[in-house]
C-alpha cells in the first residue's frame, strides 16, 4: 500500500466543502455590555448548598437511628 502524503489546510477545506465553496465572511459583533457582578452571590450560593447537604446528611443519620 503506498504511503499517503499529508494534505494542506487548503486541500482539506476543498475536500470538505468543495472547490466552489463561498468565501468566508468575518463578522464583528459589538462588545457585550458588562453585567453587574455581586461577589457575595457566589459565596451565598455556596453556603446555601452546603447547608442543604448538611441537612440531607443529618436526615440520613436520623433515619438510620430510627
Amino acid at each position: 500500500m503506498p504511503s499517503l502524503r499529508t494534505l494542506s489546510e487548503a486541500e482539506c477545506y476543498a475536500r470538505l466543502y468543495g472547490r466552489d465553496a463561498p468565501m468566508v465572511t468575518i463578522v464583528h459583533f459589538e462588545p457585550r455590555r458588562p453585567r453587574p457582578r455581586d461577589p457575595l452571590v457566589g459565596e451565598t450560593l455556596r453556603r446555601l448548598f452546603e447547608d442543604r447537604l448538611d441537612a440531607r446528611d443529618a436526615a440520613a443519620v436520623d433515619e438510620e437511628a430510627a
